[in-house]
């Protein structure tokens, strides 16, 4: 339960603190005290926005801390090793505001997201308030409202797993269809590599192609340049490096240095030599064939043909053809993977119609008892005759949703003789008030949350209604520590302790202050409560009454 509640700089509050009991606590205070900031510094602790205004005006930061003492097998202490913000038995939540509308999370002293302190919230503390009336008008918050009436927690987990895994190979069917008929696809693709299967399309290959055509193309043009260039080697060039040496070796006994340039002239003469042989080898080797150009051409031209038809250069028509062929495999795969995945679909929607049977069943039950119930407490809470129902409308079981097989709507007809119509189309604020405090008191109790907050969740009421409300709400005090901020001295007196809510100009501003009350103060209070400015000690008298009453029904 909350132990500790602390705030510096929040709101209209410089600095407070209260140290709720178990059991009821009450809440009190005149119109614009802040009644509500303690609501409000739980939403915050708990993971709520944060902006600018919630800083005391002058400060530069507002400061929240909570303390909590969870029952020792409480999945708190679980969820916080998990995240690893475990600290012995300790479960501190702190948040800082500033001034700019920024914020910080600490859980245990560890840096913290707001995300972490809204589910770790969500085991420490259920808020209930006007928001709360509103989603309840919302359907989707009734169908949840009806599902943790009839306990179904775990068993929703298989029904959701089967509809998103159902939605996930529908969705994976559909792109599969998507891209055609498979068989036209895969006979295109065939063709097209049987085309290109004909033909050799490595890049050295076709290199070498197109070389050995130009060579085809060129041959009189190259035969007689190898001629021309030949004439002079095989010819007169030999004859005058052989004078020139004669020359030279007569001459070098005089000059030993010639001997070094008639060396040179013989590597040239033998250089000269393997020239005129390497340029008869190249005139032997071509052959003026027209009808090897001619097929050297046609096969040029198809390669051609196949680069236009591909769209690529005539080099990558090899990656081409790869591509191709992962398309015709994948094609095939996923021909299989389509039968994979039509029967991973129909699995799935097996489970969820197995599932969804079991919630639907739960359902009808929890809605019968739920619509008892909380008519019941309608009567209780003065709107006699009044009827509570949950109307459930089947949906197509052939599309499995996650939240099951139907919805819900809370139909209410809050006088006797007229029928039932949807509660966010006629209950006016005072009814859905305690509509929604009649239902809340039917459902609460289903889960382990230890600390229940309401937020003037009585407005709109009084009387013998009132204290009815507070009697409600004491009950559930015994079950849990429960937190009321209420304007109704019918339920103030019900509580096990009293908190009240003051505010004073203290010269630089307005400042709100917190205390808990002893018994005359309390008294005091509640006859405030009763009797406005002017209180009497008839007033006194009467709320002294309200309270030993109130104690003798404990």
């Amino acid at each position: 339960m909350l132990t500790s509640l602390f705030v510096k700089d929040f709101a209209i509050v410089r600095e407070a603190e209260i140290q709720p009991a178990g059991g009821l606590t009450v809440v009190s205070g005149e119109t614009g005290a802040g009644k509500s900031l303690l609501v409000d510094a739980l939403l915050l602790l708990t993971g709520a926005r944060a902006d600018a205004g919630m800083v005391r005006h002058g400060a530069e930061r507002a400061e929240l801390t909570a303390h909590f003492a969870p029952a020792a097998d409480s999945p708190v202490f679980a969820w916080l090793r998990d995240n690893a913000l475990d600290e012995e038995a300790e479960c501190q939540l702190r948040r800082v505001v500033r001034a700019d509308g920024g914020s910080r999370a600490w859980i245990n002293g560890r840096p913290a997201t707001v995300t972490q302190l809204a589910a770790l919230g969500a085991m420490l503390v259920e808020i209930h308030g006007q928001h709360e009336q509103q989603a309840l008008l919302e359907r989707r918050h009734q169908l949840a409202l009806l599902d943790a009436f009839a306990r179904h927690g775990e068993d929703l987990a298989p029904l959701r797993t089967s509809a998103r895994e159902w939605q996930t190979a529908t969705q994976s069917i559909a792109a599969l269809l998507a891209r055609g008929d498979a068989a036209d696809r895969r006979q295109f693709l065939e063709h097209q590599l049987d085309e290109l299967a004909g033909e050799n399309l490595a890049p050295e290959a076709i290199e070498a192609l197109v070389a050995e055509h130009r060579r085809h193309s060129h041959a009189t043009a190259l035969i007689e340049g190898c001629g021309r260039a030949a004439a002079p080697l095989e010819g007169e060039l030999p004859d005058q490096l052989r004078r020139l040496r004669h020359d030279l070796s007569r001459l070098s006994t005089h000059e030993p240095g010639l001997a070094e340039v008639d060396a040179l002239l013989e590597g040239a003469r033998i250089q000269i030599d393997e020239a005129a042989a390497a340029l008869e080898r190249l005139r032997d080797g071509l052959d003026l064939d027209p009808d090897r150009l001619a097929a050297l051409e046609a096969r040029l031209a198809r390669l051609h043909d196949l680069a236009r038809k591909h769209r690529v250069p005539l080099p990558e028509l090899a990656p081409r053809q790869a591509e191709l062929q992962r398309e015709l495999d994948e094609l095939g795969a996923s021909e299989g993977r389509l039968e994979s995945l039509e029967r991973a679909r129909d699995d799935a929607l097996a489970r969820w119609q197995q599932a969804a049977a079991r919630i639907s069943a739960g359902r009808r039950r929890a809605a019968e008892a739920l619509s008892v119930r909380v008519s019941t407490l309608m009567g209780e809470l003065g709107m006699g005759g009044g009827r509570f129902e949950v109307a459930l409308e089947p949906l197509d079981r052939t599309e499995p949703q996650p939240d099951g097989a139907e919805r819900a709507e809370f139909l209410v007809s809050a006088n006797a003789g007229q029928p039932p119509r949807a509660l966010r189309k006629v209950a006016s604020g005072g009814e859905l008030s305690r509509i929604s405090l009649a239902i809340e008191v039917a459902a609460l109790g289903l889960d382990a949350v230890p600390t229940m907050v309401f937020d003037e969740v009585d407005s709109g009421i009084g009387g013998a209604v009132a204290e009815i409300v507070g009697q409600e709400l004491r009950a559930l005090g015994a079950q849990r520590q429960v937190l009321c901020v209420t304007h109704l001295p019918q339920v103030a007196a019900q509580g096990h302790q009293h908190l009240r809510v003051s505010k004073a100009d203290t010269g630089d501003g307005t400042q709100s202050r917190i205390e808990a009350l002893d018994p005359q103060a309390r008294i005091e209070e509640l006859a405030r409560m009763l009797g406005g400015v002017d209180i009497t000690e008839t007033t006194l008298a009467h709320a002294r009454q309200m309270l030993e009453q109130a104690a003798r029904a404990r």
